[in-house]
């Protein structure tokens, strides 16, 4: 702990920033993590839906903002731990498509007759999906396509008409129906 006046928990966001750069005391930085990690979990695993995945992000949130801390220029310190965190689960989702993509050429040149059954099983689950999501309700259905397309929630609701609420409400009996289904498909 710094020399300094004592760190006060009900300090804003841009004192504890101004006495941290001053300072140099990670207490201060602690304390803004501590206000702010549960809001930039949430907003991580929303976008990953994978909690250990979130939990990564989070902490490459935290790293970036602690390393970048003086590129902060004041306002509002959330919005700008938000704007960081989406751009950390942009580069994990890109990173684990194309690590499945990577995997998929792989099984792709793989020739032995196990993997070609379990391809062909995949192929017919996928097409098995595909049926079952034509027969959702139609907001369910397209609220589903926009999502798997990587939209968000504002961006699905502006795109269809429906509010956010209305929107994860579809998404989520989607999701049911189509869980409840494919169960009976690979169960």
């Amino acid at each position: 702990m710094s020399a300094g006046a004592p760190i006060r928990r009900e300090s804003s966001d841009e004192e504890l920033v101004r006495s941290f750069r001053v300072h140099g005391d990670p207490e201060y930085f602690r304390v803004l993590f501590d206000r702010h990690k549960k809001r930039v979990y949430v907003s991580c695993k929303v976008f990953l839906q994978d909690a250990s995945a979130a939990e990564d992000a989070v902490q490459e949130t935290f790293l970036r903002a602690f390393q970048n801390l003086n590129g902060f220029s004041g306002g509002h310190f959330g919005a700008w731990l938000t704007r960081i965190a989406k751009n950390v689960c942009i580069d994990a989702w890109r990173r684990r498509r194309r690590q499945s993509e990577t995997g998929e050429e792989h099984l792709a040149g793989v020739g032995d007759e196990h993997s070609l059954e379990d391809g062909a099983a995949l192929r017919a689950a996928t097409a098995r999906l595909r049926e079952e999501m034509a027969k959702l309700p139609e907001h369910q259905r397209r609220c589903i396509e926009l999502k798997i397309e990587g939209h968000s929630y504002e961006e699905t609701a502006a795109l269809t008409g429906l509010t956010v609420a209305a929107v994860k409400s579809h998404l989520q009996n989607g999701r049911r129906m189509l869980w409840i289904q494919m169960e009976k498909v690979l169960g």
